[in-house]
């Protein structure tokens, strides 16, 4: 991995060039404003479009870049006609009246398939091993929490049985990261953070991931292997909804942290009961259903996204500067 590789979170002049209005902002405004918006630009023309449609006139407090996203701080409320006219521009946004505060120890756990890597892994595993329009049924009725986890699992887990443990590696060879996933780890890293996975996933692959990323945790479930092959059976208990915020509450205590200042991240049904136990959830690419319960969503951000949520609380602080940080 690339230790070089950050998102920095800094005041950048280009910014302040294109919205000079946040010049005349007071500190008082900042520390009372209650939410950003972000995206890889955001223009004048965004925020009289929003201005236009809302009938509300928000003032842009503060700008600041986190990694090559940017990053504004709002004046006023965020309204469900913000929020329509925000997805319509493809921009993200947030509410910070939870975020955790980035400047102190903290926690982030994630979900691995479809939000710290691309894919899932055991829909590629069941392609190689022809079973793969079985398997991705399966896991999209579970993702979008039509079918216990559990049960599922098990199901997609034994459709697996007799290939041969040679595609697992096939697939590890070429797993994609999700974008800005390592410049996400070594940031929070670099700040005094924990960082780790808890999947439904499979231990073939969060092993590799908390070794090339050097997380603190990775937990997931073990497939049975015998002779090189797999057997169609998980090992041990499932990594199901409730494990996942078991795992969270558990780390926070072993790294003596605040649940506040903890972070669960996924995309997925059973991802929910983690984010409620954390002290933000963010769902990430999720389904209509996980990103109606979650506290806040990235849409369209990368990983990056996460950085940018937590970045808000600093902004309302007085804690970004013109040196980079971390």
């Amino acid at each position: 991995m690339d230790a070089q590789k950050y998102l920095p979170i800094k005041r950048h002049t280009t910014l302040l060039t294109r919205l000079p209005e946040t010049r005349f902002a007071s500190q008082l405004a900042k520390a009372k404003a209650n939410w950003i918006v972000f995206g890889e630009y955001l223009s004048p023309q965004s925020f009289d479009d929003i201005d236009f449609f809302t009938g509300i006139y928000n003032t842009v407090l503060d700008t600041w870049k986190v990694g090559h996203y940017e990053v504004a701080l709002m004046s006023g409320n965020l309204t469900p006609a913000h929020e329509e006219i925000l997805q319509a521009l493809k921009l993200d946004y947030a509410c910070l009246s939870e975020v955790p505060d980035l400047s102190k120890p903290g926690l982030i756990v994630m979900d691995m398939d479809s939000t710290a890597i691309q894919i899932e892994c055991i829909d590629e595993i069941a392609k190689l091993a022809g079973v793969g329009e079985l398997v991705s049924e399966i896991t999209e009725r579970a993702m979008q929490g039509e079918l216990d986890f559990e049960q599922s699992l098990r199901q997609r887990v034994g459709a697996l049985k007799g290939a041969d443990e040679s595609i697992l590696e096939q697939v590890r060879q070429s797993l994609p990261f999700m974008p800005d996933l390592v410049g996400l780890v070594n940031t929070l890293n670099k700040l005094g953070w924990k960082t780790a996975i808890a999947s439904g996933g499979f231990t073939y692959f969060s092993d590799y991931l908390k070794d090339t990323l050097d997380l603190d945790h990775a937990q997931s479930n073990t497939l049975e292997i015998v002779k090189g092959k797999l057997t169609g059976e998980v090992l041990g208990d499932v990594v199901a909804a409730q494990t996942k915020a078991d795992i969270l509450v558990e780390l926070a205590e072993e790294y003596e942290l605040e649940l506040h200042n903890t972070v669960a991240v996924g995309d997925g049904a059973n991802d929910l009961v983690m984010m409620g136990a954390a002290g933000l959830g963010i769902a990430f690419h999720a389904k209509p259903k996980v990103e109606q319960q979650a506290q806040t969503a990235v849409r369209h951000a990368g990983l990056g996204g996460v950085l940018c949520i937590l970045s808000g609380a600093l902004a309302k602080q007085q804690k970004i500067s013109w040196q980079a940080k971390p």
